[in-house]
């Protein structure tokens, strides 16, 4: 199974060389590499040009930009990663191996966060937890998916927040996700910045907002005035 990975970025000029670097020995492997540009203001495109196989440009938001490069992508797995996430060497094979062995069409990595606070390790862990107990994935765990089932989903929903626990959503109705132990390493900027406590304070009011019903317009709103 040939893997496309598709990249959505959006003023990332700091991360993603390192996020496409990390990918380099996939390509020669016949995976493709996919960055979607969602109107960057910096030195985004330039420093992504070289290091990946496709860069287009799509309406900002990132289940628009997912969808577009899942649109142009040629591979058999699509397998979605932030623009300032890490992978290890052996991520994809982990993933073409679980995808073979258990019967998955779908599936997600643990992660770590790149800080050093001992916070961190704490919400990293529960962050985990908390996805392989409820098999919903997000954004920072590198959700795969065979192409066919994301195509009869219809992709993301375009919704400008809690895309991908909507789709995890979907796609946990067809079936349990693959929950691998490889961790993908995402920066820890927004919790740093904002302050850890604060953080995962926001994205817990968040989520549960969303589960009672809040549209995803109304907490996009609530996330920007944050």
């Amino acid at each position: 199974m040939r893997i496309s990975i598709v990249i959505p970025a959006l003023n990332e000029a700091g991360s993603i060389a390192a996020t496409l670097g990390a990918l380099q020995t996939l390509r020669p492997q016949g995976h493709e590499l996919i960055v979607v540009d969602g109107g960057s203001e910096d030195d985004t495109i330039d420093h992504a040009a070289p290091l990946c196989d496709r860069l287009l440009t799509a309406p900002r938001g990132r289940a628009r930009q997912m969808n577009a490069g899942a649109r142009a992508a040629s591979g058999d797995v699509l397998w979605f990663l932030h623009a300032d996430t890490l992978a290890p060497q052996r991520a994809a094979g982990d993933l073409l191996a679980a995808l073979s062995r258990c019967g998955c069409h779908w599936g997600r990595f643990d992660v770590r966060l790149s800080g050093r606070r001992p916070l961190l390790r704490v919400v990293e862990a529960a962050m985990n937890l908390r996805s392989r107990w409820s098999g919903i994935a997000t954004g920072d765990q590198g959700l795969f998916v065979r192409r066919d089932l994301f195509e009869r989903l219809g992709g993301f929903p375009d919704i400008p927040l809690m895309e991908d626990v909507a789709f995890s959503r979907r796609l946990k109705q067809q079936g349990a996700p693959a929950c691998l132990s490889t961790r993908l390493v995402t920066s820890s900027r927004r919790w740093e910045e904002y302050g850890v406590l604060r953080t995962v304070l926001l994205m817990w009011r968040l989520r549960f907002a969303y589960w009672r019903g809040v549209s995803p317009r109304q907490l996009h709103a609530w996330y920007r005035q944050s």
